[in-house]
């Protein structure tokens, strides 16, 4: 910088200093757990008012390993990781460590963290923020960030939120998440898998980045108090607890329009969770599809589970559905005269009492194309493909065929029939087994198997009763799902994605293998009569033609978190208005980013706030954030406008001319005078010259 322009800079910083307030904020500390739900890409965390931790879905690198957790105040899910951030400022994580993003445990004084894809970030008490894991685009590269209020991870990119309502990113930025140079007044951030959101303290919505799913169309949005960015989706909670969504709806994660009184929402890679006043826990998207909503079924004869839904057969013979349905896999409204019905991946058959056969849902691959079957007597499903019993003991089979698992045509005794995710297992009336279909797990080696009263299977593995009550097992045991050598008394077996329910003639139900959505929480069912095993969910028909379910829909609304609600007085001097929330005194969620916005009168201009502002973003901004962690009151401050001093402004203006012009006039004078050396400088020189010359003559 020249000599100018730094006199230029502080005169005029002078100027300016007289009539501008420089921002300053105070730390936001929390000290008491608020009730919170957090989601990663195929796990889900609940954060409860006494520290204590829950988990629920994908479990397969340890990321809902949080049973031990106390004294927790914050989490955060990644995409295979948990973190959450302890009292006194400490930090704990469980799940993948491949790239260093839970290597935390010594981090201090931490305020609040983020779990992004692979690297998880802190931020400080000092307003610094810290990271580590992956960086490969450069997304923990957060150590220069100063005065940050707020941190949000995605995929590759991090996001800061300033104190002055500014947003900073790190990482990638190929999709343009990281547009946020001219985003101002901003109180929330959040980081989707390639696309950023912003909360502005209007109650307005703004994204940048990745739009091909229409995430980032959130222009229209009011009224908001929380965003959320998922993997592809954006979710909105609005002031009077109802939620909207926009971005990729291919799972239902953005049905959410009859959620009412919710006070926290998140976001994971295909799902969105929310929290409501009452402390329940509700929950949309991939394998959360309302497939255990089935407490209000009666007079029930019979039971199916899908992939992700779930059939009943009532006693007059017409079926009903709960579940994922947008293959039209649980349009079964119509139907009557139903004597069996079956649920595969995304497709719903039935058998009606005169033979025929029905069916509904996805048919990519002709699973539905049995409309010209008759004389049917027991029909089964797999993921896509339909087998069907006709009374002479053959079998037929349509749809998905990659495997073989089609290859019926040949058999023959045949008295029963399922179907597995790639696979088709049938029993012989003599109790001998035939299987055709992939068998890269051994889910098709039953030629062995004697006296066997039935059989059922499931994605990778097969099992059946026998005539004494035991059960055998064939095919993948990742999960655990074929330890069933010890059971006994079993009169009934299902088999769904990775575990294995069994039913003992006692109307006890008994299970194995995977259980990380709950789909295991049947122990203390009684007086079952049938149970029936999908992807991640069991049903259970009671004696009475009720129905019971065990999955992540009902294991969530088990949760009960709680709420804390905490009060928040405002009030304000003369000279202006609390606009936003409102003066007066209301009660706030704990945990929840309070927007606040002052309002002079005319003549008067905004000071500071005052009172219990340890938790407000900025202290001498007029519209700014609160984060509600207790009960706190507090004041606008106005004063009324300093007019401007002309005369005073006309001195200063005086000396910046009159200094200018002196350091002109020097500066002009110092450059005749170089010229002016120089010349005389030539000149002696060429004199020198002239006199060599002469001597030489000489």
């Amino acid at each position: 910088m020249t000599k100018l322009g730094m006199l230029l800079s502080i005169l005029l910083s002078v100027v300016l200093s007289l009539y501008v307030a420089l921002p300053a904020s105070a730390d936001v500390v929390q000290s008491q757990a608020s009730p919170m739900v957090a989601a990663g890409e195929g796990h889900t965390v609940g954060l409860r008012a006494d520290g204590t931790v829950l988990a629920l879905g994908d479990n397969g690198y340890g990321q809902c390993n949080v049973g031990d957790w106390s004294d927790t105040l914050h989490v955060s899910a990644g995409y295979a990781h948990t973190i959450g951030v302890q009292s006194g400022g400490s930090m704990i994580a469980a799940g993948s460590n491949a790239y260093g993003q839970c290597s935390i445990h010594d981090w201090t004084d931490i305020i609040t963290a983020a779990a992004g894809g692979l690297h998880t970030v802190g931020l400080k008490a000092d307003r610094t923020a810290v990271a580590v894991g992956d960086d490969s685009r450069g997304q923990c590269s957060v150590g220069d960030w100063r005065s940050i209020v707020g941190v949000a991870a995605g995929f590759y990119h991090t996001v800061g939120l300033e104190a002055d309502g500014t947003v900073v990113v790190a990482g990638d930025d190929f999709y343009g998440q990281g547009n946020t140079g001219g985003w101002s007044d901003i109180i929330q951030v959040s980081a989707g898998s390639a696309h950023t959101a912003g909360l502005g303290v209007d109650g307005r919505v703004v994204a940048t980045g990745h739009n091909d799913y229409g995430q980032c169309d959130v222009d229209g949005w009011r009224s908001i108090i929380q965003v959320v960015a998922g993997g592809f989706h954006t979710v909105g909670l609005r002031s009077d607890g109802r939620v909207v969504a926009a971005g990729n709806n291919a799972h239902g994660q953005c049905n959410t329009a009859g959620w009412r009184d919710i006070i926290y929402v998140a976001a994971g890679g295909s799902h969105t969770v929310g929290l409501s006043k009452d402390g329940a826990v509700f929950i949309t998207g991939d394998k959360y599809y309302g497939q255990c909503s089935v407490d209000e079924w009666v007079d029930i004869a019979r039971l199916a589970a899908g992939g992700y839904h779930t059939a009943g057969l009532g006693m007059d013979g017409t079926p009903v559905a709960a579940g994922y349905n947008d293959w039209g896999q649980t349009s079964v409204g119509g139907w009557q005269g139903i004597r069996q019905l079956a649920a595969g991946g995304f497709h719903t058959v039935g058998l009606r009492a005169d033979g025929a056969v029905l069916a509904v849902g996805d048919n990519f691959y002709g699973q539905c194309d049995v409309g010209e079957w008759t004389g049917i007597v027991a029909i089964a499903v797999g993921s896509a493909h339909t087998v069907g019993l006709p009374g002479d003991g053959t079998a037929v089979a349509v749809g998905d065929n990659q495997y073989g698992q089609c290859d019926v045509d040949d058999w023959t005794d045949m008295i029963e029939v399922s179907g597995g995710g790639f696979h088709t297992v049938g029993l012989r009336s003599d109790g001998t087994v035939v299987a055709v279909g992939q068998n890269d797990y051994g889910q098709c080696d039953v030629g062995e198997w004697r006296d066997i009263v039935q059989v059922a299977a499931g994605t990778v593995h097969t099992v059946a009763v026998t005539s004494d009550g035991k059960v055998v097992a064939a095919g993948g045991n990742d999960y655990g799902q074929g330890n069933v050598s010890g059971w006994a008394d079993i009169v009934q077996v299902s088999a769904g994605g990775f575990h294995t329910v069994g039913l003992t003639s006692g109307g006890r139900v008994v299970s194995a293998g995977r259980n990380d959505y709950r789909q295991r929480s049947v122990a203390g069912w009684t007086g079952i009569v049938q149970v029936a095993a999908g992807s991640f969910h069991t049903a259970g028909l009671r004696d009475d033609g009720t129905v019971l379910a065990a999955g992540p829909d009902i294991e969530l609304a088990r949760w009960g978190l709680g709420v804390i609600e905490y009060a928040l007085t405002i009030s304000s001097t003369a000279g202006g208005n609390v606009t936003a929330p409102r003066e007066g005194t209301v009660s706030h969620n704990g945990g929840r980013a309070v927007s606040l916005i002052a309002e002079p009168e005319p003549g008067y201009r905004f000071v500071s706030w005052t009172g219990d502002v340890d938790a407000i973003a900025n202290v001498n901004a007029a519209r700014t954030v609160i984060v509600m962690q207790g009960d706190c009151s507090i004041m606008a401050n106005f004063r009324e406008a300093r007019p401007i001093n002309w005369l005073l402004m006309g001195f200063v203006l005086a000396g910046v001319v009159v200094g200018l012009a002196v350091f002109l006039m020097r500066r002009r004078r110092g450059a005749q005078t170089l010229r002016r050396d120089s010349k005389r400088a030539r000149s002696s020189k060429k004199s020198g010259r002239r006199g060599a010359k002469v001597k030489g003559k000489r």
